[in-house]
């Protein structure tokens, strides 16, 4: 291909005078302007004549009033007339069209001379069966032109033009492998290098074969009897925008010459050359229209006019053609102008205003019209969404009407920072606020008219905007103050006035909407004075809740949870805790707010999640019952006789008894009898809190508040659930950890004769001094009902899961029921305060177990083959499965009953166990 043949993508679109991206992709070719003017005309002349014979083209003048009815325009300055030179009017329209196509008068004699000897030899044949650029070539000689230089220049742009619309952008798709096509290219390369010699030759001979053969072909492989070499797309449409430009004025940019109508009706002749229709003729007119109104600086509206009133016959074309070609170029030009709408609809404020609201008028309807066609999809497919105008006029209300509200803030601080020695009566804020007002009054009486013929809520929708906008100043304005002053009272003064101002706007906008304007009433949120005095108000117990947060993390660290640090044996962070939420209330009801009643339950929330929060880090780490039991070693046998009682005997004789004293270990049950004491007091001290609220509620005339009931709630219930928790850990600590020497690492362990109960009753007396001196007597009674039942568990724990250093004879069963006895009378008659019915009721379980020790070891099994066959049905009574471990003990579970028979120490119940799951004598 030669060097001057440029080929680029097809699809992509270059950019017009007007700076608009054109709809027409590129050619792959570069053609001058006056290159496309010359092929135009030659299309225009030709196709003018094809179908006038021989005769002139001429037409009769109409009055200069006259409708352009091509055009809808009437008495419009578009309709002055032609100016050419002393301004008469022209007679013939093929003369005017040739100074409007800026063709000398040599070109037009020859472009004419060729035509008469072409029609003269094609007699009778029209002129879409003949290949244009063809007959002139091989009509026209170098002695018609005036330079060889000419001559060459013309011959190119001939072969160009065949190039373009033969292989570039052929009407019917071309195969890269046909053969013509390859011939064709060759030929017109080297003609672009030297030019080809016509008449006779060989290579004027194969360039018409290879022309002809591909121009008249058809979509169905037969041969057309009309030629395809100037009606493919884009090719075509770029002819015809030259010549639909035509019909302006070439000394007047803007004006069309007065006889547009009768140009325009021969223009249509070149349809059966360019294979064009009126749906083509429409779209390309429009698009020159609208090129035209924006590449002469957008002065002319009534070019924009035109272009409105072309639109609707476009609308038209889009949903009658199903040409996928012309689908793609109607897209890329509504697209074209839907940007250009779009820039100016969205600042319509900076682009419109009283004085030319007609402009804006088109410009709304031009990208309506737009919006309407692309939601059809253009693809024929009707899109299911609804309202897409009223949708996308929606969005330009919202951004030019923030655009608007922007630049009057900005002009706002501008003149505040250049005159920030002087002292303003009055907050920016304040002052944004009637601008805004006024802005929005000018909204509702110079655009809304306009926009409400597509939108029916343009007032609601512009009001909403600036209610946001102003909603995010006024946020910025509330976050940047930690208090009430003058200047913030004037500026929620003058936002509570802007609101209603704009609500009121809204309301009045929206009566005769479908749902009375609650759609645009919700996108206002209020801000009120009183509003925004609550947000102040939150925010102010935020800091002070934040503080006391601090506060308790960091003091309880420190906490030593001392009994000797106050009277109360309890811990001092929790009486400053207390003393810090006491001030909070009273400076709370300090503050000079109309709403303490409304606004105080945020505050007693807060104070209630931070006493929680110190509540529950008191009780945590303290430990739980299940922390503190010991684990239930692997079950084993007993051998009977055993005399390894003696050697622990012997032992128990070498090792003096110890006193209990307050050691570390010990003072460790006393701090967790201050943390019980700590969470009494705060229970008792949040009472004196919620009443102290209820007097200032009452002071201040409010007789109750709504959901009083539920102050403190949660540190309430935290501390109940803490304290009972703190019983049950302090209990079993106690219990499992402190006594363990005399109570499960001593109790029963050899012979139940020399290892009886009573050394851990006299410990555990001491341990309950200590306590019952420490803990209040609100809750003492409470700990020492824990202590009880952790004894108990103990004690049955022992029995059954002592481990294999423990054995238990029938005969020890008096000694075992004797030792319960004592440990249940110590808790009856040591003045701790217990209800027998609670010492009872705790040591039922106990009392059910013993009788098995007491059983003889056959009953005992055979109870337990029984408790087997309840459990899992009779037909284990035989295989006896291994029970499993579940601690609750009961009398008749078979867990219990097999420990009882781990630990009765004789030789059946020895057998039984090797026989039936070989447990070991040890672990």
């Amino acid at each position: 291909m030669s060097s001057t043949t440029m080929v680029t993508d097809s699809d992509t679109h270059f950019t017009t005078t007007s700076g608009l991206a054109s709809p027409f992709p590129q050619l792959g070719l570069h053609f001058s302007d006056s290159e496309l003017r010359e092929t135009a005309y030659e299309i225009f002349i030709a196709a003018s004549r094809s179908s006038r014979g021989s005769r002139p083209l001429t037409f009769v003048s109409a009055s200069s009033t006259k409708e352009k009815k091509e055009w809808g325009l009437k008495n419009s300055v578009l309709t002055q007339q032609n100016s050419l030179g002393s301004g008469k009017r022209v007679g013939a329209v093929g003369e005017l069209m040739r100074v409007q196509m800026k063709v000398s008068e040599q070109v037009d004699s020859r472009v004419r001379r060729a035509l008469l000897r072409i029609t003269a030899g094609q007699l009778g044949k029209r002129m879409e069966s003949l290949v244009l650029p063809l007959e002139l070539l091989q009509q026209l000689k170098a002695s018609d032109f005036s330079s060889a230089r000419e001559y060459e220049a013309w011959q190119k742009r001939i072969l160009k033009v065949l190039e373009a619309g033969i292989l570039q952008h052929s009407h019917v798709p071309l195969d890269k492998t046909n053969a013509s096509a390859q011939k064709l290219r060759e030929i017109i390369d080297g003609g672009l290098e030297r030019p080809i010699e016509t008449g006779r030759s060989e290579t004027m001979q194969a360039l018409w074969n290879n022309v002809m053969s591909l121009a008249c072909r058809s979509f169905d492989g037969s041969v057309s009897d009309i030629c395809h070499w100037a009606d493919g797309v884009p090719f075509n449409l770029r002819v015809y925008q030259t010549l639909l430009e035509s019909c302006f004025d070439i000394n007047n940019a803007t004006v069309v010459i007065e006889e547009v109508d009768e140009l325009l009706e021969l223009i249509k002749k070149t349809w059966g050359i360019l294979g064009l229709n009126q749906a083509y003729h429409n779209l390309c007119l429009l698009w020159v229209l609208f090129d035209r109104y924006v590449a002469t600086g957008e002065v002319e509206k009534d070019l924009l006019l035109a272009a409105e009133k072309i639109f609707l016959e476009v609308e038209k074309d889009a949903k009658a053609t199903k040409d996928p070609s012309y689908s793609k170029i109607l897209n890329s030009a509504l697209s074209s102008i839907l940007s250009w709408g779009g820039k100016k609809l969205f600042a319509y404020h900076d682009t419109f205003y009283r004085g030319n609201t007609d402009l804006m008028q088109i410009v709304l309807s031009l990208n309506v019209l737009t919006n309407n066609i692309l939601g059809e999809d253009i693809s024929h497919e009707k899109n299911t969404d609804v309202g897409i105008s009223c949708r996308q006029l929606n969005t330009y209300i919202r951004s030019s009407v923030a655009s608007a509200f922007h630049q009057k803030k900005e002009k706002i601080y501008l003149s505040r920072r250049s005159a920030r020695h002087q002292q303003s009566p009055l907050p920016v804020l304040s002052i944004l606020a009637q601008d805004i007002s006024d802005l929005a009054y000018n909204e509702k009486e110079i655009y809304s008219p306009i926009l409400k013929r597509w939108h029916p809520l343009a007032t609601g929708v512009a009001v909403a905007t600036l209610h946001a906008c102003y909603a995010n100043e006024l946020k910025q304005f509330v976050s940047g103050i930690s208090e009430l002053t003058p200047d913030g009272i004037q500026v929620l003064i003058s936002a509570d006035k802007l609101e209603k101002d704009l609500v009121q706007m809204a309301v009045e906008d929206s009566v005769d909407s479908e749902d009375g304007g609650i759609s645009i009433i919700q996108e206002m949120p209020p801000y009120e004075t009183e509003g925004v005095i609550a947000n102040l108000v939150k925010s102010w117990i935020n800091t002070r809740i934040d503080r006391l947060k601090e506060w308790i993390v960091r003091n309880l660290q420190q906490e030593v949870w001392n009994p000797q640090a106050n009277k109360e044996r309890s811990a001092p962070s929790a009486v400053e805790v207390l003393r810090m939420a006491d001030e909070t209330l009273e400076a709370f009801f300090l503050l000079p707010i109309p709403r303490h009643p409304i606004l105080l339950p945020d505050l007693m929330r807060s104070l209630d999640k931070c006493v929680q929060s110190y509540i529950i880090t008191t009780k945590s780490h303290c430990g739980s019952r299940g922390e503190f039991l010991p684990v239930i070693p692997d079950l084993t046998r007993c051998t009977a006789g055993s005399k390894l009682q003696g050697v622990f005997r012997k032992k128990d004789k070498l090792i003096p008894r110890r006193k209990p004293v307050l050691n570390e270990d010990n003072s460790g049950i006393l701090q967790l009898c201050v943390r019980i004491n700590t969470l009494h007091l705060i229970r008792k001290k949040l009472e004196v809190l919620q009443n102290r609220m209820t007097a200032h509620l009452r002071n201040a005339e409010y007789t109750h508040l709504d959901d009083k009931g539920k102050v403190f709630e949660l540190s309430q219930t935290a501390c109940s659930e803490g304290v009972q928790q703190l019983c049950v850990a302090t209990a079993y600590k106690l219990i499992f950890r402190d006594l363990s020497p005399v109570f499960w690492d001593g109790l029963y362990l050899g012979e139940v004769s020399s290892s009886r109960i009573e050394p851990f009753l006299q410990d555990l007396k001491q341990y309950l001094e200590i306590i019952s001196s420490t803990v209040h007597d609100r809750v003492r009674a409470r700990l020492i009902a824990d202590v009880m039942k952790a004894s108990f568990d103990g004690f049955l724990l022992i029995l059954l899961a002592g481990g294999p250093s423990r054995a238990y004879s029938v005969e020890d069963y008096i000694m075992i029921e004797e030792d319960f006895d004592f440990l249940q009378n110590f808790f009856c008659s040591s003045g701790y305060e217990l209800p027998p019915e609670l010492i009872n009721r705790f040591a039922l379980i106990v009392k059910r177990i013993l009788p098995l020790f007491h059983m003889d070891t056959q009953s005992l099994i055979e109870q337990f083959r029984a408790s087997i066959s309840n459990e899992y049905g009779p037909s284990a009574s035989s295989s006896l499965p291994l029970p499993p471990t579940s601690g609750q003990w009961k009398p008749t579970e078979a867990n219990t009953n097999l420990r009882v028979l781990c630990y009765r120490n004789d030789k059946q119940a020895t057998n039984f166990l090797k026989k039936t799951y070989n447990f070991p004598k040890k672990l």
